[in-house]
């Protein structure tokens, strides 16, 4: 089972030197392999593969001697990362591989192997830039694969170690019914429950919108190259990590509460990428984040053996009442609370929607009733 463990890295004045090498040499490589892949594919009509870009990367040595500085295998990990971009965008359709820019706050390399981990002494040995301080909060362990070195917007260094920890992921557990919990996500309320639970609904972003609008009217009045205007900048990043801090925690802590309590767990498919289209809802579904926290359930569910069910994009878990099935096809979204005309049950409308997902779900895998 493949976990990664991430660090805060405390690099001296020179190391940091270094790190900016690497990134600007790993970028290079980067932005070059996809050029030789575009034009390869424009006058072949065939793409070349990263094995045959890792063989030609030397003869660049001869022009751009800086590179022989960084760690070869870093080098090379840019026409991987460039496959796996690629692999995407064929598979996933996530849109076609860009050229990256310098001027991107977030920068990364990737370290395969040959760098070694001391817990004793909170460092990390790395080819070519040597031990960095780290503050290595975690013990793990298994087999080291690859290490990757980022650097925030806000001027901070991180290493992600991926360790093999050799372990089979856990069988799935048996669920019925009684075990299974169906979650309707939204804005007012984060997730309502098909118990009835409601969690609420953080809001960090907004509760952060006042600030962070003084901030950005800073920043656009400094001038542009002047000192002051990298100081306005790191504090509207500052205040950016701040709101994804606190997000992922908030996350965090109710996806691990989910998976621990439930044996399954019914969600519904979201076009989320549609949904930010409503410019009127836009900036709350974005606060809310409901693929990063879907994504959370999921890997939580992988790792100790829980199921997550799915039910269609397009199925009426809002409209339908969960007693008796009528269809009140007449709902909006501004109606909150309804009354069935055929069974008179009154319903919450997200709560409602919580139990017809739940019900939805089991039924497709032949449980209701269980």
């Amino acid at each position: 089972m493949l976990k990664a463990y991430k660090y805060r890295m405390y690099p001296t004045k020179e190391q940091e030197e270094k790190f900016f090498q690497h990134f600007g040499c790993v970028r290079v490589i980067y932005n070059w392999a996809l050029e030789q892949k575009i034009k390869t594919y424009e006058q072949d009509g065939k793409s070349i593969s990263r094995f045959s870009l890792n063989k030609m990367i030397p003869e660049l040595y001869e022009d751009k001697e800086w590179l022989k500085d960084v760690n070869s295998q870093s080098l090379r990990g840019a026409t991987l990362n460039l496959d796996n971009a690629f692999t995407r965008f064929f598979r996933e359709k996530k849109g076609f591989p860009k050229f990256k820019s310098k001027k991107n706050p977030v920068q990364s390399f990737s370290v395969p192997q040959y760098y070694k981990v001391d817990f004793d002494a909170n460092k990390v040995r790395l080819p070519k830039i040597g031990w960095v301080n780290t503050k290595l909060h975690r013990r793990y362990t298994g087999i080291e694969k690859t290490a990757t070195v980022s650097k925030t917007p806000t001027g901070k260094f991180y290493i992600s170690i991926l360790v093999d920890d050799e372990q089979e992921l856990p069988v799935k557990s048996i669920f019925n019914e009684k075990v299974t919990v169906g979650i309707d996500v939204g804005i007012k309320d984060f997730a309502v429950l098909s118990n009835g639970e409601k969690i609420k609904n953080p809001k960090h972003l907004k509760n952060s919108i006042k600030r962070l609008a003084v901030l950005q009217r800073r920043l656009s009045r400094k001038q542009k190259g002047s000192k002051n205007k990298v100081k306005a900048r790191l504090a509207v990043s500052e205040l950016h990590e701040k709101i994804r801090n606190q997000r992922h925690d908030f996350q965090h802590k109710v996806s691990s509460k989910l998976i621990s309590e439930n044996q399954a767990v019914a969600l519904e498919t979201l076009n989320v990428s549609g949904m930010l289209k409503n410019h009127c809802l836009a900036q709350s579904i974005a606060d809310a984040s409901w693929s990063s926290f879907v994504t959370k359930l999921e890997y939580k569910a992988e790792w100790y053996g829980k199921t997550i069910l799915r039910i269609g994009q397009f199925e009426p878990s809002t409209k339908i009442c969960s007693v008796c099935g009528f269809h009140n096809g007449k709902l909006t979204l501004a109606v909150r609370e309804w009354k069935c005309p055929e069974c008179e049950t009154n319903h919450d409308r997200d709560i409602n929607a919580a139990i017809n997902i739940k019900k939805f779900a089991l039924d497709k895998q032949n449980l209701i009733g269980i």
